[in-house]
């Protein structure tokens, strides 16, 4: 059985801040571990073995230490706990060593640090992006005090949700940061990191029925008629929408990445960045009239989104999108539209207008690029009740 023994050792110097120090006890045989957590002589309480804050100009230099302290005893007991289930002989150098070498497959932030930074070593920006945004939303939730991975339980998931529902977050938004944790912690099992205690067993991590984001085609040419300033930021904003709507519904950063060699003989083909599926799409006048409008010889790129320039690329496209975005939703206003107009609105919109003129879901969704016809039902607006009741009618007058 090991111990761990929380030690102060004073300096040398007199009217000089001491160190905190653990002794690792193992077999008998005893290992220190250095700190460089300082505090004063008179501020260390031999009896508790803790920091005691007297001193009110440093009492929040010692309430982080009390904190430091109670987290490496955590991460401590927790290697103990490691190498105990797994009934091998380890020693109490062993001990000290996983506590300096492996920090990361012992805390969550850490651990999902680590993942984010492989995402974008690989070339996934958007899904590190995900990632660092759930984690920033749990660092919230946990006021900036890491998680062990032993402390990840259905009481923690559980609270975690109530806090997203306080903050008035959608079941889907609060779904969406429930998955990406259950998929860091799906990771922490496979590497046999910890046992699975089922943490998300009581919290929701569906996909609930979205609210309806798609405009009717009434209001797809009143954008289109729209006397805007040619050239100006909404007449740019306008454009980029209508020319997603026309390609089916193209993702806006499909748009952004789309070059001059995607075009050829009258077809226009690219691979989707989100699922790697290759479309191909029959070149249009209207398609033409916009990318004519904006052509640039010295881009390769087929749209004005991503420039010529030394800049990101990736930062281009997200600036271009918040500011388009941000445009749509005046023109929607404009033209009395009940939801906020945004480039997803037109992606939205292909296939609710395509559902309602009887196409049928399978076209749709080869149409859109999805890889199953779950995704598109996704995407569809909610069927009018009157549709559904003109349908039982018509069960009913046969019989």
């Amino acid at each position: 059985m090991a111990t761990i023994k929380v030690r102060f050792r004073t300096s040398i110097v007199s009217g000089k801040e001491g160190l905190v120090y653990y002794q690792v006890i193992k077999d008998r045989v005893s290992r220190h571990l250095r700190t460089n957590y300082q505090l004063f002589e008179y501020e260390w309480k031999e009896r508790a073995k803790e920091p005691h804050t007297t001193n009110e100009g440093r009492r929040n230099h010692l309430k982080i230490i009390e904190e430091l302290i109670d987290w490496d005893i955590k991460r401590f007991k927790c290697i103990i706990e490691r190498f105990d289930s797994k009934h091998i002989k380890y020693t109490a150098d062993d001990i000290i060593l996983a506590f300096k070498e492996r920090a990361y497959e012992l805390s969550l932030f850490s651990y999902m640090q680590r993942i984010i930074e492989q995402f974008r070593q690989i070339g996934k920006y958007r899904t590190s992006e995900t990632y660092i945004s759930t984690l920033k939303s749990f660092m919230q939730f946990r006021e900036g005090k890491d998680v062990l991975f032993e402390e990840i339980d259905s009481s923690m998931m559980q609270m975690y949700e109530a806090y997203l529902s306080k903050k008035w977050l959608t079941k889907n938004s609060i779904s969406f940061y429930m998955r990406i944790l259950r998929a860091v912690y799906n990771r922490i099992v496979r590497e046999e990191l910890i046992y699975d205690l089922k943490p998300f067993k009581h919290v929701y991590t569906g996909i609930d029925k979205t609210k309806k984001r798609a405009i009717s085609l009434e209001l797809i040419k009143k954008i289109k008629t729209l006397d805007l300033l040619p050239y100006s930021s909404q007449d740019f904003a306008r454009d980029m929408f209508l020319f997603s709507f026309y390609t089916r519904g193209m993702s806006f950063i499909d748009m952004a990445y789309l070059k001059k060699i995607n075009l050829s003989n009258g077809t226009l083909s690219y691979y989707r960045r989100k699922t790697g599926k290759q479309l191909f799409i029959r070149w249009e006048k209207c398609m033409q009239e916009i990318v004519s409008k904006y052509n640039n010889p010295l881009s390769e790129y087929l749209l004005p989104i991503i420039k010529p320039t030394n800049k990101d690329e990736r930062r281009q496209y997200q600036n271009a999108m918040y500011l388009i975005n941000k445009k749509l939703k005046i023109l929607g206003i404009k033209i009395g539209c009940q939801l906020p107009l945004t480039m997803y609105v037109a992606r939205h919109s292909w296939a609710s207008i395509a559902r309602d003129k009887n196409i049928p879901i399978s076209i749709i969704s080869e149409g859109m690029g999805h890889n199953s016809e779950l995704t598109t039902q996704i995407y569809l607006a909610s069927l009018d009740t009157k549709i559904v009741d003109n349908a039982n009618l018509k069960i009913l007058k046969d019989l």
